[in-house]
């Protein structure tokens, strides 16, 4: 048993140190559950299913390479601040918006008192869910999850699609500003960082 603690530890240690330029405390603690779960045998979830709150922006580029061009944790953790600002101003705050899946393949998206249900389809190979939003609206998320985290992080423009899905009110300056964000830089992407209820 010491034997394996002390694998798991090393293990950590490595990933820690080769990811300096981690985009955030989360994507740390996202990794390191993974190095434990490979070592120890034990799998996190890989089910969207139950009802995921929003708790923040989420922010995220396609490469460790991207990011490092992009400035590093620094750009990521000003372009989730301003994130976070213009979120605000359409109502998704800390608790107003929920996502719950259910086993059928259906889900609910809350946004403070407005309910929009669609389908979805989860490719736990490649990360994506695919959200279909009644008839029309259909966008795909790349995901980060956890057995209690999940991030769906979306092209910019999806980002947009999604929130005017939601019900949200958006003005210009707003659908503008989240646009600006990802058009300054190549391969980000921008989403809900959401917890497990």
């Amino acid at each position: 048993m010491k034997k394996n603690i002390t694998l798991i530890l090393v293990a950590t240690l490595c990933l820690v140190s080769q990811s300096v330029m981690a985009q955030s405390l989360t994507d740390l603690l996202k990794k390191a559950e993974s190095v434990v779960s490979a070592v120890t045998g034990s799998s996190t979830s890989t089910s969207l299913e139950g009802t995921w709150t929003y708790t923040g922006p989420a922010v995220a580029f396609e490469s460790d390479n991207l990011l490092t061009k992009a400035g590093g944790a620094a750009a990521a953790s000003t372009i989730e601040s301003q994130l976070e600002t213009q979120l605000a101003k359409v109502g998704i705050t800390e608790g107003a918006l929920s996502f719950t899946f259910a086993s059928d393949s259906t889900f609910t998206a809350k946004l403070s008192s407005k309910n929009v249900s669609g389908t979805y389809s989860y490719d736990t190979s490649a990360g994506q869910v695919a959200l279909k939003f009644g008839k029309v609206v259909n966008v795909k998320a790349y995901t980060n999850l956890t057995s209690s985290t999940l991030d769906l992080l979306f092209d910019a423009d999806k980002l947009l699609t999604v929130i005017s899905a939601i019900g949200s009110k958006t003005s210009n300056s707003t659908l503008s500003t989240i646009s600006s964000l990802a058009s300054n830089y190549d391969g980000l992407q921008l989403g809900f960082g959401l917890s497990k209820q």
